[in-house]
């Protein structure tokens, strides 16, 4: 009988969730940076084999909210761990665990249903320090529950290492079942969120530092038409790249509209590969101040503090 069940990847931010969870599934779903808030949402990715069918639900790190925005994605991360069957907590390696730590532990510990740790980016450090890691977080696990943890497992998403032994051992703790999704699908994003999330990558990706926090995208417009020539379609999309300070505008513009041009240049050819078609990309950078703190733009932006409620 094949298993079927629900993974909640949770985590502190920049701990490598996005890239596991891509790896987990064999195909780039979430976004990727190496700065914070880069997952804003709850991503659901599905991975079938002849075992079975896992849905991961990939989650923004946890952090202290600072803002509406902050609050949404606490939020979310927190729901996405309860009604799941196992949780997997990314942890990097590390022989003594921090405040920060702790405090995402005291969390996962009230999720009720089996944990995995996980230590990521094993690749780059000594098989000592891996070691050191399992102790410290087995020690902290069993002061906070008083149970032992069954499982912690190190893996590399950059070399694969351990990434079997993981799928193996969350397929162990689903119960038995038919799938939940066709086999052939892979997320339940929609290709305008997917499209709208991979502007926002290559925007975290190619701008300063202190404007990607202040980001968001907004596709106004997304239609298929048939190419003049006849063969194919042509896909036409407009969005806006949202910025706090008109000072960050000119950031995302940048020198005679260098800086976008980068941008929109590098998501067109991801966006092109994902829809399987050739595409009209147009941005436009809007200054909209607070938007982090207004519910309505939130909400139009899909993250919806109402939806979390219900879920």
């Amino acid at each position: 009988m094949p298993k079927a069940g629900f993974a909640a990847i949770i985590g502190k931010p920049n701990v490598g969730k996005s890239t596991l969870m891509n790896t987990l599934i064999g195909q780039k779903i979430a976004i990727t940076s190496y700065k914070p808030q880069t997952t804003r949402n709850q991503i659901r990715t599905i991975y079938t084999d002849e075992n079975g069918q896992i849905v991961f639900l990939d989650t923004p790190g946890i952090l202290k909210a600072k803002d509406r925005l902050g609050r949404y994605m606490e939020k979310s991360a927190e729901n996405a761990i309860r009604d799941v069957d196992v949780v997997l907590w990314l942890v990097e390696p590390k022989e003594k665990l921090g405040e920060e730590d702790l405090s995402v532990l005291s969390i996962v510990a009230k999720a009720g249903s089996p944990v995995i740790i996980v230590i990521t980016k094993t690749d780059a450090v000594k098989k000592e320090v891996i070691l050191a890691t399992i102790a410290a977080y087995a020690s902290a696990w069993k002061n906070q529950t008083g149970e032992e943890l069954s499982d912690i497992i190190p893996v590399s998403a950059r070399t694969k290492n351990g990434i079997d032994d993981l799928r193996a051992t969350i397929f162990s703790r689903l119960p038995e079942g038919e799938p939940f999704y066709d086999p052939e699908e892979v997320t339940t994003q929609t290709q305008r969120e997917i499209a709208g999330e991979i502007i926002r990558e290559k925007a975290l990706r190619l701008l300063q530092e202190e404007v990607p926090h202040g980001i968001a995208v907004e596709i106004t417009t997304m239609h298929f038409r048939k190419a003049k020539n006849g063969q194919g379609e042509i896909c036409d999309i407009n969005a806006d790249l949202l910025c706090e300070r008109e000072s960050h505008k000119g950031i995302i513009i940048g020198k005679g509209g260098a800086m976008l041009k980068k941008i929109g240049t590098a998501a067109r050819i991801d966006i092109e590969n994902m829809l399987e078609t050739k595409v009209n990309l147009h941005l436009f950078v809007k200054v909209r101040p607070g938007w982090k703190d207004d519910g309505s733009t939130l909400r139009s932006l899909g993250y919806d503090e109402k939806k979390l409620k219900n879920r």
